[in-house]
């Protein structure tokens, strides 16, 4: 006899994500009375009606495992990625170096909820689908979550000013500094490169800032008009810890909202070598690459040296 039909609720899929986890018994799913219920629980029938008790999607700590490295893998945010990563090769007692590790970057442990959930709904769906299959039933479709916008919702966003000039330019530093102690062979750090290339301005003509609900300065993008209808955006700057959770594409989205209030024809911005990543996101925004530069060094023992004339 084939397993008996049910319709798969919001409330339905939640207790069976939650079940999924549960290493300490077996358990089933009821259709008849559309729960989740454990073979010790005293609902629990062994005569029950044949296909009445399905078995929950297969789920096992080499599946939390491999969830956990498809999430660190992915993380374009370096301090938290190399963290978790040591934390993935620890062998024994990995899942508590994890969750330890996670917690000291709280925006990211938002984002790897969000990550974890919607992976975990998707196997759910794989499952209920495979049986609406063998029911004869169409099967239902299962669009992925934005996490990047359910992390969002925890930064503020509103216009950059002069009150913010001291944590803008603490920011520049961090990021000056950061960029200075990366890979040899570079011929400039990214922000070196921009402010060669455009000269820095803070808050210029257009400016937003973003800030994290504790009120810290995050992020900020700013922007000066070379003509009433030509707009340059001379710096987008993210703290590291923020990096990857799609505050730099959404205060671009801002930015470029005020601008065609503005009545603005053309929007330009340099990218250096190295943030290549965010050319993706500007080419959701209509952006095309109009020029390139080329710059020649000589790299000696690691080290960058200009060429003297």
């Amino acid at each position: 006899m084939q397993a008996m039909r049910f319709e798969l609720s919001e409330a339905l899929v939640e207790d069976i994500l939650f079940f999924m986890e549960d290493q300490s018994g077996e358990f089933f799913l009821d259709t008849v009375d559309g729960i989740v219920i454990g073979a010790e629980d005293e609902e629990f029938e062994e005569e029950a009606e044949e296909g009445r008790y399905l078995s929950l999607p297969e789920w096992g700590p080499s599946d939390g495992y491999r969830l956990m490295e498809h999430f660190t893998a992915a993380l374009r945010n370096p301090p938290a990625r190399e963290e978790l990563s040591d934390a993935l090769g620890r062998g024994r007692g990995v899942f508590r170096s994890f969750k330890d590790a996670i917690a000291r970057h709280p925006e990211t442990e938002k984002r790897w909820f969000a990550f974890k959930e919607r992976e975990m709904k998707r196997e759910v769906i794989r499952w209920y689908n495979a049986l609406r299959e063998s029911w004869g039933m169409e099967l239902i479709g299962s669009e992925p979550e934005d996490t990047e916008c359910l992390v969002l919702e925890d930064f503020r966003f509103r216009e950059g000013d002069e009150a913010d000039r001291e944590a803008a330019g603490e920011l520049h530093r961090l990021l000056a500094e950061a960029d200075r102690g990366g890979s040899p062979g570079v011929f400039a750090p990214a922000a070196e490169m921009l402010d060669e290339m455009n000269g820095r301005v803070f808050p210029g003509d257009l400016c937003i800032a973003a800030e994290t609900a504790g009120g810290e300065f995050a992020a900020y993008i700013s922007a000066v008009f070379t003509s009433p209808a030509r707009l340059h955006i001379h710096a987008l700057e993210v703290r590291p810890e923020y990096r990857g959770l799609g505050l730099g594409s959404a205060l671009l989205a801002r930015l470029l909202e005020k601008a065609d209030g503005a009545q603005v024809s053309r929007v330009s911005v340099d990218l250096p070598c190295g943030m290549e990543h965010f050319s993706r996101a500007l080419t959701r925004e209509s952006f095309k690459p109009c020029v390139q530069r080329y710059c020649r060094s000589e790299v000696v023992d690691g080290l960058n040296r200009r060429l003297s004339p």
